[in-house]
């Protein structure tokens, strides 16, 4: 009924899939054959903004899911044979499956490591059984792959472009295509969790219009932010136990490291015009967003979950809120069941595992966390006052004093520093199992007002809802989420900071590595091609048709604007009234 109406992808807020894609597969099920014809218009396509370029491959990666399991695949597959279904994977689905399993990998490569060094095994004893995890490789296969393209520009511009391009294009590749690795990888997962093909607005925006790191932290706070901290934790648990294994050394983990900085500075990087004005007005932005309390009353809750699928949220609070309230309310009963159970069995893996003397730990934090639910229940009794939230962190900061009485001497002893691994591994797997209990709890309600006979549905919903609400605060949700994003308002200042340096005092280098030659000639404060002023390239006595600069590989953004004095931006109007025809 589908494939004779044109295909899958109709006009439905669940189903965005390509229509080119299942023209062709229905045309290869009918054995027949379609002509292929490429049209070749010059000057034809334009730079985008870093975020349009991410939410394309979101939605590209995720749509790639619902393909794989598509009726239309199910059948090709079963009827084209072996040798052309490895054809048929690579040019569809192997890309984006590549890079789900090297997202996989960096993490399956830390905890591999952990294990390592809990059993004893450090590199030194990895060498002598003969293992090849006892080095570490540093010139990774994307290096590799870099050689085709290099040869390629040999042939088209000479050796000495061909080495200043490949040479110098690869701080910015690396950075750029570990961000958007990570970004088809969490998109793949999403599109596995939930079985929709999720619409992007893309568009095609001008290159040089300024990102706030607001929006900036909307788009990948889940899927890059959330995912660098975990694998920070991780390797920080890998660097404190194989300090205490003194004489077996430890790996750098230089590519994990780069990963980790990358996930969260690479959209700062990609952000054109650093100006210091536009620095201080993205931080008090974002300071705002992190401590706004919009969203956080219970008669929000309906405003909150139509703000998360806009993606209009206005608070950290919304953000974190809306999407739990679309995990809990939405998503399939049974796929969240499965995480669950997959979650507790890591969990109770662990918890073997580990040695008894990091496991005494744990009551402490419990006592703390008494505690500091006594807080969060007088945040919700009086009116949501701040105060409270703030004590109910504050809190934590009895952690020292209240374990030399839980767990005696034996806290701190011979040194703190000995005891470093049982703080850290001990911390980690009490959030863990916070996670898990609230995950718990949350399932237990929706499985119990699912069954609940004498509950309408509008009803149920609700006081799912409500429920999601409370462990929101009291699982710590809210608080861990705020934390994370001052780190990473922190990280962004730094970058930012430091180009904006390079671009004042290395003369716009920063703007001319992002953008082109032309707009780099600008000088802080002004506006670039002001009312009356002719471009560069004119005033250089350049003519159109030329080989002159604005046709270069390094101008090819068919619109260029500068801030008006740091700060403000000129409008499309103005931008292509000043551009030649």
């Amino acid at each position: 009924w589908a494939r004779n109406r044109g295909g899958m992808s109709k006009s439905s807020p669940v189903v965005n899939l390509s229509e080119d894609i299942f023209a062709g597969y229905n045309v290869r099920l009918r054995e027949e054959a379609s002509p292929h014809i490429d049209a070749l218009e010059f000057e034809k396509g334009r730079e985008a903004t870093f975020n349009a370029a991410s939410n394309f491959f979101s939605k590209i990666s995720g749509g790639s899911i619902s393909v794989i399991r598509s009726r239309d695949n199910h059948l090709l597959c079963e009827r084209i044979g072996i040798m052309h279904s490895l054809s048929f994977y690579f040019s569809s689905v192997a890309f984006y499956v590549s890079n789900l399993l090297i997202d996989w990998t960096i993490q399956l490569y830390v905890i591999v490591f952990i294990l390592f060094n809990l059993a004893g095994l450090g590199p030194g004893k990895l060498s002598a059984l003969g293992s090849t995890f006892s080095t570490e490789w540093i010139v990774a296969m994307g290096l590799v792959t870099l050689v085709p393209q290099l040869c390629e520009l040999v042939l088209e511009f000479g050796a000495v472009h061909a080495v200043k391009q490949a040479i110098g294009g690869i701080l910015a590749s690396t950075f750029f295509f570990i961000f958007q690795n990570k970004n088809i990888a969490e998109a793949m997962k999403e599109g596995t969790k939930t079985g929709i093909a999720k619409y992007f607005f893309t568009g095609r925006p001008s290159a040089n219009q300024h990102q706030t790191w607001k929006d900036t932290y909307c788009t990948y706070w889940k899927s890059h932010y959330k995912p660098a901290f975990s694998l920070a934790v991780a390797y920080s648990i890998y660097n404190t136990i194989a300090m205490q294994n003194e004489g077996e050394g430890k790996l750098p983990m230089v590519l994990v490291l780069i990963s980790i900085i990358a996930w969260i500075i690479t959209p700062v990087l990609f952000s054109p015009f650093p100006r210091w004005n536009l620095i201080v007005q993205d931080i008090v932005e974002f300071n705002n967003f992190i401590t706004s309390g919009a969203g956080s009353h219970e008669a929000d809750i309906a405003e909150v979950v139509s703000r998360g699928k806009k993606g209009t949220v206005r608070s950290l609070y919304e953000t974190g809120l809306s999407e739990e309230l679309n995990v809990w309310t939405e998503q399939h009963l049974l796929m969240l069941t499965i995480s669950f159970v997959v979650k507790l069995a890591a969990g109770c893996f662990v918890v073997v595992l580990l040695p008894a003397e990091i496991l005494d730990f744990l009551p402490v934090f419990v006592v703390i966390l008494s505690l500091s639910w006594v807080m969060v229940l007088g945040y919700f009794a009086a009116g949501l006052n701040n105060v409270f939230l703030v004590m109910s962190f504050l809190l934590w900061g009895a952690v020292v004093p209240l374990a030399h009485l839980i767990v005696g001497d034996r806290f701190g002893s011979p040194t703190p520093h000995t005891r470093l691994p049982e703080y850290v591994i001990s911390t980690t797997l009490f959030l863990y199992f916070l996670g898990l209990a609230k995950e718990f709890i949350l399932l237990l309600c929706r499985i119990t007002l699912k069954l609940c006979p004498c509950m309408s549905e509008q009803s149920a919903t609700s006081g799912m809802q409500e429920v999601i609400r409370a462990c929101f605060v009291y699982f710590f949700v809210q608080q861990i989420h705020m934390i994370e994003a001052y780190v990473v308002l922190c990280a962004n200042a730094l970058t930012a900071g430091m180009l904006a340096i390079v671009d004042q005092v290395f003369c716009n280098a920063h703007t001319w590595w992002l953008l082109n030659r032309e707009l780099a000639r600008t000088t802080h404060g002004d506006t670039y091609m002001k009312k009356g002023q002719a471009p560069f390239f004119e005033l250089d006595g350049h003519q159109f048709g030329s080989a002159s600069e604005l046709w270069s590989s390094d101008t090819e953004s068919d619109v260029s604007a500068s801030p008006r004095g740091g700060d403000e931006f000129e409008s499309a109007s103005e931008v292509s009234s000043h551009l030649p025809r």
